[in-house]
């Protein structure tokens, strides 16, 4: 039985029609410079509404094009904004909407997961969360087909969260993806000041740098930074701005960075 989650943020944080939701998009990702040698296993995007952090994102979804056809599967995660839990949340819905068409969900992988200790079926996460659905109308324009698996992430450990990533982690048909903002609510050149530093520990690979102000995907980062560096990933930054440099005053900014991971080549990983 179809059992789709609606649209939480639209016309809010994106657009609520169609044909002006795929324009912005479009439009976005055509003014970003998506060239790379090298797909990218991994990428970090902002979650804020589109005219603050969508030309960031879009730096990282651009690199997406010339695998359009590979990537089928991508694991979501991002951090509850709207109720508090333990560990990571996964959904009971069949499909997430969009004014773009509705994104199916891998149930297989979605059933792989669910004995783990730290996963719940929690529905009520997922209801109101924009952390993960201002993702979706970028991968539905630059992807062809994929299934998804989202997870909303509260209080769990980095241990928790790469457990999760580990057992999901696939080949080149799967997308991981994190969306975070960094700082929140600093003036312009504080926040410029916290986002290079927590932006040159994503560099590092250092999740532990990271502190409850840094970045309000923190817990997953850390999960992701960890697997990352384990499996000896190199990470670039993309873009580094906040909403002081796109659409917003410089009194209260949010800060937004776009990263891509890529695997070593293979040799180097036996």
């Amino acid at each position: 039985m179809s059992h789709p989650r609606s649209p939480a943020v639209a016309g809010q944080f994106y657009p609520s029609q169609a044909n002006e939701l795929a324009t912005a998009v479009n439009e976005m990702l055509q003014q970003a410079d998506g060239a790379t040698q090298q797909r990218p296993k991994v990428l970090i995007v902002p979650h804020a509404g589109y005219p603050y952090s969508g030309p960031v994102a879009a730096s990282a979804y651009a690199l997406l094009k010339p695998w359009r056809q590979q990537i089928r599967r991508v694991v979501l995660l991002g951090p509850a904004h709207r109720m508090g839990f333990h560990g990571l949340a996964i959904s009971s819905a069949t499909a997430f909407l969009t004014p773009l068409g509705p994104v199916p969900l891998d149930q297989q992988s979605i059933r792989q997961i669910s004995p783990l200790p730290q996963v719940h079926q929690l529905d009520q996460a997922h209801a109101l969360e924009h952390s993960l659905e201002v993702q979706l109308p970028f991968l539905q324009q630059v992807l062809e087909s994929f299934q998804l698996v989202p997870l909303v992430v509260g209080e769990a450990s980095a241990e928790e969260v790469a457990e999760v990533l580990e057992g999901l982690w696939g080949g080149d048909e799967t997308l991981i993806l994190l969306s975070t903002d960094l700082s929140h609510y600093l003036d312009y050149h504080t926040a410029q000041q916290r986002d290079q530093a927590s932006s040159e520990a994503i560099l590092r690979l250092d999740g532990e740098a990271l502190g409850y102000e840094d970045a309000c995907g923190r817990n997953p980062l850390k999960g992701l930074l960890q697997l990352a560096r384990q499996r000896g990933m190199a990470v670039e930054l993309l873009d580094l701005r906040n909403s002081g440099d796109t659409a917003g005053s410089r009194d209260r900014v949010v800060g937004y960075g776009a990263y891509a991971l890529t695997e070593p080549p293979a040799a180097e990983q036996q």
